[in-house]
């Protein structure tokens, strides 16, 4: 017989956070008061050494704690805390960093009206943080099992995690799932997300004077719209796949036969075999004239998170505990990407989404509704306790990139 025992503490669960409301409310203000813009050092420093004392602080000590220079970017930590099971650690990925930059607190303050709350950064993604802290807290007060948390703090995301991918992935191995309190979509979590590629097209004509020599140049720009066409048609919607030229440039005056032009593209896709054609098509462009030249640097920010049998199963694991909590919980798959996809292709299961209710990510109508940090908070208790029971060992995914 199957066993549900993690559903009838639920309630305890559900009712104990509640009744701790003003306090999350409390924390989730001082955190977003605290701006962490990913471009700004000090500030990212700032913030993670609050986080750390304060919000971090009613946890207890960590096993052990792995500190992490970013460089010109925002630090990684990575802290290890005891579970009350012999389970293997569960990963939680949480970034601390927003795409706001300094100031904007003045400008759209923290603010509570009604269930809904507003700031910087709230949503995308510091109620996460707050959510996952308090879901400790509470099975912590109840003292209900829960398996090891290896908790990773990055501020560089919003960049790509250009510092922190080899710190998320390290942290990764030996995790038995992997939980990410990035924003919601429309209250569903997130099983699959796109793959994204950034490259830079530049194609190198002959300069000359376009009254003068006419035949003598070869336009760069003329390459480039040949290109531009050439990359669009790639696009498959169909298949999950988008391409987008957002940035082009070139030339040096308008009578001159322009000898350089670049092209700045956005790729998605949903799988590892449309990866692999866009980077063959990618490798076959050539230039329309011989005398002409056209290179492709960049490659892919973050591989496909593809939905495989062990996301599946922490999904319905993570379904089972909401309908105890009298929620329907909803997936869904997105084209934004996160540091869920980098441990999805190393084939541990993901549950991304696991954060905030609300909507206006890196958007000035950025919000939460208060209920749904409750629910979340309840939510990812219940699952905590609920994978100290189910063994998940035997359903990893394949890796997908």
């Amino acid at each position: 017989m199957k066993d549900t025992s993690h559903i009838s503490s639920i309630t305890a669960l559900r009712d104990w956070i509640a009744g701790h409301r003003e306090q999350m409310l409390a924390d989730l203000g001082d955190y977003v008061r605290r701006e962490t813009p990913s471009t700004d050092k000090a500030l990212l420093d700032a913030g993670l050494a609050w986080v750390e004392a304060s919000l971090l602080a009613p946890l207890g000590a960590a096993e052990r704690v792995a500190r992490v220079e970013g460089g010109e970017h925002g630090d990684a930590r990575v802290f290890d805390y005891p579970g009350r099971s012999g389970a293997a650690p569960v990963l939680a990925l949480c970034h601390y960093d927003t795409v706001w930059p300094a100031g904007t607190l003045a400008e759209l303050p923290f603010a509570v009206d009604g269930d809904r709350v507003t700031g910087p950064g709230v949503f995308d993604m510091k109620a996460g943080l707050v959510q996952l802290v308090w879901a400790l807290r509470a099975l912590d007060a109840a003292e209900l099992p829960r398996p090891p948390v290896r908790l990773v703090l990055n501020g560089d995301e919003e960049l790509g995690s250009p510092a922190s991918r080899p710190v998320i992935e390290s942290a990764a191995r030996g995790a038995r799932a992997a939980l990410v309190f990035e924003a919601s979509q429309a209250g569903a979590v997130k099983t699959a997300r796109k793959g994204v590629g950034i490259f830079r097209v530049e194609a190198r004509g002959v300069q000359a004077h376009a009254g003068l020599d006419p035949e003598g140049g070869v336009s760069a720009v003329d390459e480039l719209a040949r290109v531009v066409l050439a990359l669009h048609a790639l696009a498959d919607l169909a298949a999950g796949t988008s391409v987008n030229v957002g940035i082009i440039g070139g030339g040096t005056a308008r009578n001159v036969i322009a000898g350089h032009a670049h092209a700045e593209v956005d790729v998605r896709v949903s799988s590892a075999a449309e990866a692999a054609r866009v980077d063959a098509a990618l490798a076959a462009l050539r230039p329309a004239d011989p005398r002409a030249a056209i290179t492709v640097t960049g490659g892919w920010n973050r591989p496909v998170m593809e939905r495989g049998e062990g996301t599946a199963a922490l999904f319905a694991t993570a379904a089972e505990v909401a309908a105890g909590m009298g929620v329907t919980l909803e997936e869904c798959s997105v084209g934004g990407a996160s540091d869920g996809n980098f441990v999805a292709a190393l084939g541990v299961p993901v549950l991304d989404g696991l954060g905030a209710v609300g909507d206006g990510a890196h958007a000035r109508h950025e919000h939460i509704s208060i209920a749904g940090m409750l629910e979340r908070a309840a939510l990812t208790a219940g699952l905590l306790t609920a994978l100290a029971e189910v063994d998940t060992a035997d359903t990893a995914d394949t890796p997908s990139m």
